[in-house]
C-alpha cells in the first residue's frame, strides 16, 4: 500500500503541473509591445510594432519628417513603467534622452502611449505627442543654438584689443529690385566695393530669389570710405549694421590673433562636436587656440515648426541658456604692437619685429610686416641668424677664458677644410689683423671668430644659445619656433656655426629672447598671456591655427635645446655684464652707431647678416636686436643688405617711438 500510494501522489502532482501549464497565458504581454516600442523610436523605425489606426510603415516614415534635419538624429528611449488599465489595455511610461550637443546637458522628457491588445495583439495608439509632448501632427523639430557673448581679447594694462566692434553687411537685396535689373547692381556694387564684378554676380545670380547676398563686412568707423550715399545709389544695394569681433585696426596683430566667423566644415570635422554647422567661432591665431575659452557655451533651443514653414517655429520645447566666454589677457601692449607695424609697413619683402621685456619675459610686440603675406615670421620664422650669433659665441668664449681685451686674428678670409669664409664686403681695412674680442664683436668679424673655433666645441656654443634661450621650448599659448642649434658640429658646419650660418636657425622670437637675457642677467622665458591664464590652446586646435613656418634655406630639426624644465641656465650676471660691454661697443663704435642718439637710455646692440639661396652673389638675410633698458627687440628682414643698413633703420624708428 506504501508503494501504491507513493506512485498515485507523484502521478497526481505530474497532472496538476500540466493542468497549471495549459492555463497559463502565454500570449504576448503589454511590457513586451512596449519595450518593442521604445526600441523601434530609438531606431526611427517602428516597422516591428502594431498600431491602431496607423501602418508601422507610415509611423517610421512620420519620424523621419520629425526628424528630418534635426542634427541631434534619434533620442534614447527607454520604458520607464508598463500599468495594466484592463484585461487587454495598458499604458506605457517612456523616457527619452536627447543628445543635443556636447556637453552634459540633455533634453529629458517622458510621454505615454496607451497599448490595446487585439486578437492577441498589442496596438499601439500613435500620436506625435508620443514621441515629443504637444507635437501636431506636420510638425518638424528645429535645433538653434544660440551664442553667447564672446570674451574680448586685452594687452598690457588690461588694454581692451579685441571686441565687438560695428560693421555694415553690404549686399544685394533680391526682392529690391526687378529680376532683369539684379545683374547691373551687382556689377555696380562690386564696382564700388573693389570686388570681382563676375566672380559677385555669379553670386548674386545663383541665390535663392529672396537672398540678400552680402558682398563685403565693411568697419563702420572713421576709415570708412564707402559711403551710406554710394550704396544707397544702387537699386537693391542694402547694408545692415552689425557687430563683430574685431582687433583696432585690420592688420593689427592679425597672425597672431586670428579673425572670428562662420565655422567651416574642417574646423566642424575637427572640433568633436564642439563646433556645429552656422557657429560663430574663431578662424586662426588665438581665436582659434582659446576659441572655449573665449566662446563660452552656446546655448540651445529645440523648436516645434510646421513641416512646410520651418523657419516659423510655433512653440518652444527645450532651451538650454548660453554660458558668455570669459576674455583672454595677454602681455601685447597695443602701441608698441602698433608701433612695429607702421615701422614695417613699407618692407617689401617678410619681416618682423619682437619686443619683449626682459624683467618678465613679456612679449609687448609680435609684428610682422605686410612681406610677409600673412605668414607669421615673428614667432614662427625659421632663418640663420647671422651674426647677431656672436653673442651666443662669445657667452661660450668668456666660458673658457676670453675676456674683451683678449686678441683674436681677424684677417682678410680664413679657410676650413677648403670652404674659405670672408668678412663682410664693407669690413672696414683698419680692423683687420690681431684685435680685441671687444672690437671683433663691435665689427662683427667673421674671420675673427672663426679663428677661434678650436677654444670652444660645437657642444659648449650649443650650451651657450640654450643658456641665452635659443632652442628652449616655452608654452606661450599659441604655436612658436624657439630656434635650433645642433649639439654636434665639426670642420666647415662647426665654423659655419661659430657666426650663426650652417645649421643655426632662429625665429626673431627666439633673438628677442636672447637679447631679454642679456638684458635680465638670466635667462628669460617669453610668455605672450598674462598670468593665470592657461597656455594650452584647445585640444586639436593647434594643428589647424598653427600657419605654416617661413623658412630660409636649410630645414629645421627639433631644437637641439633642453626643455627650461630640465636644463637650469647657467648664465650668470656677471657674463650678462660682459656681453652688455660687447653689445654697447657695436653702438659706440660699430655698425650701428645710428642707434646713439635715441631717445632715453643708452642702447645696446648686435647687427647681423646671413646668407641664403644659391645666387651669386648670394641673397642675405638682415638682422638688428637691442637692448634699451628694459626693453629687448629683434628686427628682421627676409631679404635686405646689411644688419646695419637694413635693419638699422627699422630698429632706430622703432625705439624712437617707443620712447616718445
Amino acid at each position: 500500500m506504501g508503494k501504491l500510494h507513493r506512485a498515485t501522489s507523484v502521478l497526481t502532482t505530474a497532472l496538476l503541473a500540466l493542468s497549471l501549464a495549459a492555463c497559463t497565458d502565454a500570449r504576448p504581454t503589454a511590457d513586451d509591445a512596449a519595450r518593442t516600442l521604445a526600441e523601434g523610436l530609438a531606431r526611427l523605425d517602428v516597422g516591428e510594432s502594431a498600431f491602431a489606426s496607423a501602418e508601422a510603415s507610415a509611423v517610421t516614415g512620420e519620424l523621419a519628417t520629425i526628424t528630418g534635419g534635426f542634427t541631434p538624429g534619434a533620442p534614447q528611449v527607454t520604458v520607464a513603467g508598463v500599468e495594466e488599465t484592463g484585461e487587454d489595455s495598458a499604458t506605457a511610461t517612456l523616457d527619452y534622452v536627447w543628445d543635443l550637443d556636447a556637453t552634459d546637458s540633455d533634453w529629458t522628457y517622458s510621454t505615454t502611449v496607451d497599448l490595446t491588445r487585439v486578437e492577441d495583439v498589442w496596438q499601439a495608439a500613435w500620436d506625435p505627442s508620443v514621441f515629443v509632448p504637444d507635437l501636431l501632427p506636420r510638425e518638424k523639430l528645429t535645433l538653434t543654438r544660440v551664442p553667447g557673448d564672446r570674451g574680448d581679447i586685452t594687452g598690457a594694462r588690461g588694454e581692451v584689443v579685441v571686441t565687438q566692434r560695428p560693421v555694415l553687411r553690404v549686399g544685394i537685396d533680391k526682392t529690391l529690385v526687378p529680376a532683369d535689373q539684379q545683374a547691373a547692381s551687382a556689377r555696380a556694387l562690386a564696382a564700388l566695393l573693389e570686388l570681382d564684378a563676375a566672380d559677385y554676380g555669379q553670386q548674386v545670380a545663383e541665390a535663392g530669389a529672396e537672398a540678400f547676398v552680402v558682398a563685403l563686412v565693411l568697419r563702420d568707423d572713421a576709415t570708412r570710405t564707402v559711403t551710406n550715399a554710394q550704396i544707397d545709389a544702387i537699386p537693391g544695394a542694402l547694408r545692415q549694421a552689425d557687430t563683430l569681433e574685431l582687433a583696432p585696426t585690420r592688420t593689427f596683430a592679425r597672425e597672431l590673433l586670428g579673425s572670428v566667423g562662420e565655422a567651416t566644415e574642417e574646423l566642424v570635422e575637427q572640433s568633436d562636436g564642439a563646433i556645429a554647422a552656422g557657429d560663430i567661432t574663431g578662424l586662426g591665431g588665438l581665436q582659434l587656440q582659446h576659441n572655449a575659452r573665449l566662446a563660452g557655451t552656446p546655448g540651445v533651443e529645440v523648436h516645434a515648426a510646421p513641416v512646410d514653414t520651418p523657419a516659423t517655429p510655433t512653440q518652444r520645447l527645450f532651451a538650454r541658456p548660453a554660458v558668455d566666454g570669459d576674455d583672454l589677457a595677454t602681455t601685447l601692449d597695443p602701441r608698441l604692437q602698433g608701433l612695429g607695424e607702421d615701422v614695417l609697413a613699407e618692407e617689401p619683402s617678410a619681416s618682423s619685429i619682437v619686443a619683449i621685456r626682459p624683467s618678465t619675459g613679456e612679449i609687448l610686440a609680435a609684428a610682422n610686416g605686410p612681406g610677409s603675406d600673412g605668414l607669421q615670421t615673428a614667432l614662427l620664422g625659421q632663418y640663420p641668424p647671422g651674426s647677431t650669433f656672436k653673442v651666443a659665441t662669445s657667452l661660450a668664449l668668456l666660458r673658457q677664458g676670453f675676456t674683451p681685451e683678449t686678441p683674436t686674428e681677424c684677417t682678410e678670409e680664413v679657410t676650413v677644410d677648403g670652404r674659405t669664409f670672408n668678412n663682410a664686403s664693407t669690413y672696414p681695412d683698419q680692423f683687420l689683423g690681431t684685435i680685441p674680442l671687444l672690437e671683433t664683436f663691435a665689427q662683427s668679424c667673421n674671420t675673427g671668430f672663426i679663428s677661434a673655433r678650436d677654444r670652444i666645441g660645437q657642444t659648449e656654443l650649443a650650451g651657450a644659445a640654450t643658456d641665452l634661450g635659443i632652442g628652449v621650448e616655452a608654452s606661450i599659448g599659441t604655436p612658436a619656433f624657439f630656434g635650433s642649434v645642433p649639439t654636434e658640429a665639426e670642420g666647415t658646419a662647426h665654423a659655419a656655426a661659430m657666426i650663426g650660418q650652417g645649421e643655426v636657425l632662429v625665429s626673431p622670437l627666439s633673438l628677442a629672447t636672447m637679447a631679454a637675457s642679456v638684458g635680465a642677467g638670466a635667462r628669460v622665458t617669453p610668455t605672450l598671456l598674462a598670468p593665470g591664464e592657461s597656455t594650452a590652446p584647445d585640444p586639436g586646435s593647434e594643428g589647424a591655427a598653427a600657419t605654416p613656418a617661413p623658412t630660409g634655406d636649410a630645414t629645421p630639426s627639433t631644437p637641439a635645446g633642453p626643455s627650461e624644465g630640465a636644463t637650469p641656465s647657467a648664465l650668470t650676471a656677471a657674463e650678462a655684464t660682459t656681453l652688455k660691454t660687447l653689445m654697447a661697443a657695436v653702438v659706440d663704435q660699430g655698425g650701428a652707431q645710428l642707434l646713439e642718439d635715441v631717445p632715453g637710455e643708452p642702447v645696446l646692440a648686435k647687427t647681423g647678416t646671413a646668407e641664403f639661396g644659391s645666387e651669386t652673389p648670394p641673397r642675405t638675410h638682415a638682422w638688428v636686436v637691442a637692448l634699451q633698458g628694459d626693453l629687448a627687440v629683434a628686427v628682421f628682414v627676409e631679404e635686405g643688405d646689411l644688419g646695419s643698413t637694413s635693419g638699422g633703420p627699422l630698429m632706430q624708428a622703432f625705439l624712437a617711438g617707443a620712447a616718445a
